[in-house]
């Protein structure tokens, strides 16, 4: 694994890129794994590519949307319980944000947990570079550090640790984004990372009536398929390909027996998309797989963390019972 370390004069903090190598988006790994996928039966493109710059964008607006209630619950959440969230996690300690993107929900927690150090973790530095500069100027006293890495690959950020206690911040229920067995191997490796003290503050997603769900991720204005649309641009952009996103819709359905919403993108007519060397045909109504997102009861989601290691578990949940924050040490 090749990696870059950023230190620029007048940098106040530090930007350690992982991504350098055959496993960034644009690398031939990445390239022949994506390639994989878009000739697999049926076609499936991983979310990691959802978020380019546009997709980022777009998924900011959507949690302006009515429909898509995950960041008020959550928000609610951390409002309402500040204070025993405070009580379970600590403060001081090292704040290893996942998934961090603006790092706006980390920033939340500064004043009240104030960790000595934060790390923000993320695959793309659209966002969280420019956060990283305000936010160290903004909190001096706190020891800023991105790192990019595609953690939905591997988690390893043993080398970024000190040995003082550490809590990693999960927001946003995005460990839906995992089967239930990825999210176990995830949740066992953090759970090794922070075996020195230290645990797991992470947002889940909740069941709930399907009619809920299915508008959370198909909205009226139609950000969201736009948002899922948007990722046939940026597989043109790594790989070549002519994708054409006007040509397929978006779909989002909820799986009751697998406990999920998937997205998917239908091919609106027959079509032939160059790809490399090489064309696939899509009849109308061909599916190409975009996203998984798992629902969870309170229950369920404690026993993968239980299977993960963590034995001393908190829950707390927004008043429609439709959302969880749980902190497992």
């Amino acid at each position: 694994m090749q990696e870059r370390t950023e230190q620029r004069p007048g940098r106040n903090y530090r930007l350690v890129d992982r991504l350098n190598g055959p496993h960034r988006l644009d690398g031939p790994a990445e390239r022949a794994t994506l390639l994989q996928g878009l000739f697999s039966d049926p076609a499936a493109i991983a979310p990691k590519y959802l978020y380019d710059a546009m997709g980022c964008a777009l998924f900011n607006a959507i949690c302006l949307l009515p429909e898509y209630y995950p960041p008020r619950a959550e928000r609610a959440i951390f409002v309402e319980h500040r204070d025993s969230i405070v009580d379970a996690v600590g403060r001081g300690g090292q704040f290893v944000d996942l998934g961090a993107g603006d790092c706006a929900k980390a920033a939340y927690w500064f004043s009240a947990l104030r960790p000595r150090r934060y790390i923000a973790v993320d695959i793309a530095t659209a966002a969280m570079e420019p956060a990283l500069a305000r936010l160290a100027t903004e909190f001096p006293h706190i020891e800023f550090s991105g790192v990019i890495t595609d953690f939905s690959r591997s988690l390893q950020l043993a080398q970024d640790l000190d040995d003082d206690r550490v809590t990693f911040f999960y927001p946003g229920s995005s460990i839906g984004n995992f089967s239930p067995n990825d999210a176990v191997e995830l949740l066992a490796t953090i759970h090794k990372l922070c075996a020195r003290g230290g645990g797991l503050l992470i947002g889940v997603d909740l069941e709930k009536d399907p009619a809920r769900l299915h508008a959370a991720y198909d909205d009226a204005l139609g950000v969201t398929a736009a948002f899922n649309r948007n990722i046939l641009n940026h597989v043109n952009a790594l790989i070549g390909s002519d994708f054409d996103p006007a040509a397929f819709t978006h779909v989002a359905r909820y799986d009751i027996q697998k406990h999920r919403i998937e997205m998917h993108l239908e091919s609106s007519l027959v079509q032939h998309v160059h790809i490399g060397n090489r064309t696939r045909e899509f009849e109308k109504g061909e599916r190409i797989h975009t996203e998984n997102s798992y629902k969870y009861s309170p229950a369920s989601f404690e026993a993968l963390l239980r299977r993960a290691g963590f034995s001393q578990i908190r829950l707390w949940q927004d008043a429609l019972r439709g959302f969880a924050v749980f902190y497992a040490a």
